[in-house]
């Protein structure tokens, strides 16, 4: 069973850059350390141990593997593939699945053979990137934009917001919708679906009017789509009624999606912004509006830094910017907000959501499905690390499912509802859980003395030797010394009644 002692994350191996056609692999005779480095950054780190060779390679290796890397000897491969045999094996009690059928899901009711689609998005926009994607085993596409507008892309129009580990949490874009034509887009519809029959395309649409929305809606059921997303939510195109501005008026919301809905029999979903205090008011309009289904988040309105010298906010376009969209990790939590208020909402009960927004692994998935959503697009992610990481998406969901017990996604679909609250009223009160030192862990920087000093209760001390010592009598059981250790030395103890 996963086992969060026992789990590896991605501080274990930061200096890893997940390269294409890993050098680590090549110098390897007995297994590709490369694919194992990606489980373990993708969360995956069970199905990663459970694979090895049964007789560990690594115990009388040179370790070619951290000579090729291309930062040589920068991260520790060996002892990495050592703590899968020694640490994490050894807890498995569940073997791989031999398939993967437990993954099957459906959008709107059309069969889907996983729950991950490419979101729409540069991903998602042309007939190579998206058969690559199938070949990779995504089980459907929500397709770029489709609209009829002359697009021309502004140069760049991506920009980033960094971690303490140097890679990327948030991303902004200021990119806009597809800059093929209309016609163009269909040819590659057909050519989709005729040669990947069983993937699932959700063909996102924009018009500017009643008329265009049906319109379009029309062409994408005539030419192979299964299913239809309304894009009422873009941040990159609100003038007008067009984009984010749709999304933030319940009355366009419902006319637009009924346009679309009576142009086409194949389901229709609508996509929403998260650029409002609530998205219920607009959910309730598509739903009117005869939409079958609800697709959030789209990206959130941003501005992602300002050159200190030009005083130009990125991207820096030939002197100047614009507000963009945000996405990335960085949104996940926004991202869950709005699908649970769409989840409780009596009056949205049962209604299909598409969730999305800053998903990486199958840990953040399954957030969004234990939260209601039937299926799951990201776009991030992919444009971050590639298509490949379908491949822990699956096989990390499918290995929690077989531990769980759990026969197909939509046993789970919304099992995390019952026990979130809207507010903090009614949170018990009459308890504290102290946190606990895992004293072989620590290596006494006095993290947590400092944080709890200056932004706890001062609760925590150092002694003489370098160890934290708690003090009962002033712990409030906050928690913040057990996220700020650097070493994971610090864990939930004892539950206690408040004295």
């Amino acid at each position: 069973m996963i086992n969060t002692e026992t789990s590896m994350t991605r501080a274990d191996m930061i200096r890893c850059v997940l390269c294409k056609d890993a050098p680590c692999d090549a110098a390897c005779e007995v297994i590709d350390p490369g694919s194992y480095l990606r489980n373990i950054w993708f969360k995956n780190e069970h199905t990663a141990a459970l694979r090895l060779p049964e007789d560990n390679p690594c115990i009388n290796c040179d370790a070619h593997c951290e000579k090729a890397c291309v930062r040589p000897k920068e991260v520790p491969i060996r002892e990495l593939i050592n703590r899968l045999y020694d640490r994490v094996r050894p807890v498995c009690e569940t073997h791989p699945p031999q398939d993967e059928n437990r993954l099957k899901a459906d959008l709107c009711g059309v069969p889907l053979e996983n729950p991950f689609m490419l979101s729409s998005s540069v991903v998602a926009s042309t007939y190579d990137m998206c058969a690559r994607a199938f070949e990779a085993g995504w089980a459907g596409i929500s397709f770029k934009t489709v609209c009829s507008l002359d697009i021309h892309e502004a140069s760049p129009r991506f920009s980033s917001v960094y971690g303490s580990d140097g890679g990327i949490i948030g991303f902004k874009n200021i990119e806009q919708l597809s800059d093929h034509s209309v016609a163009e887009n269909m040819e590659i519809f057909r050519r989709l679906k005729n040669n990947y029959p069983k993937k699932v395309i959700l063909a996102s649409i924009m018009g500017q009017n009643e008329e265009e929305w049906g319109e379009l809606a029309h062409l994408c059921e005539e030419n192979g789509a299964d299913a239809i997303e309304l894009n009422f939510s873009c941040p990159n195109m609100a003038e007008g009624d067009l984009g984010s501005d749709i999304g933030q008026v319940p009355e366009f919301v419902k006319k637009f999606t009924s346009a679309a809905k009576n142009a086409c029999r194949i389901p229709v979903l609508a996509k929403l912004t998260p650029n409002v205090d609530s998205m219920s008011p607009a959910a309730e309009a598509a739903i009117l509006g005869g939409a079958d289904g609800i697709s959030a988040i789209n990206t959130i309105k941003s501005v992602t830094g300002i050159d200190m010298h030009t005083f130009v906010s990125e991207p820096d376009v030939h002197g100047h910017s614009a507000v963009g969209g945000y996405s990335g990790n960085a949104v996940k939590p926004i991202a869950l907000r709005f699908i649970t208020e769409i989840a409780k909402n009596p009056k949205l009960e049962n209604v299909y959501i598409s969730g999305m927004g800053g998903i990486e692994t199958w840990r953040d998935a399954l957030d969004f499905i234990l939260l209601g959503a039937g299926s799951i697009q990201i776009t991030t992610a992919v444009m971050q690390y590639g298509y490949r990481i379908i491949d822990d998406l699956k096989s990390g969901l499918n290995l929690y499912m077989a531990e769980k017990g759990f026969e197909k996604i939509n046993d789970m679909v919304g099992l995390g509802l019952c026990k979130l609250s809207e507010t903090t009223n009614t949170l018990e009160r009459d308890t504290i859980l102290y946190p606990k030192f895992i004293r072989e862990r620590c290596i006494g920087c006095g993290r947590c003395s400092i944080s709890c000093s200056d932004g706890g209760h001062q609760a925590v001390s150092m002694s003489k030797s370098r160890k934290p010592v708690l003090d009962v009598k002033k712990c409030v059981g906050c928690h913040l010394c057990v996220l700020v250790c650097p070493q994971r030395a610090i864990e939930p103890g004892k539950r206690m009644p408040v004295e």
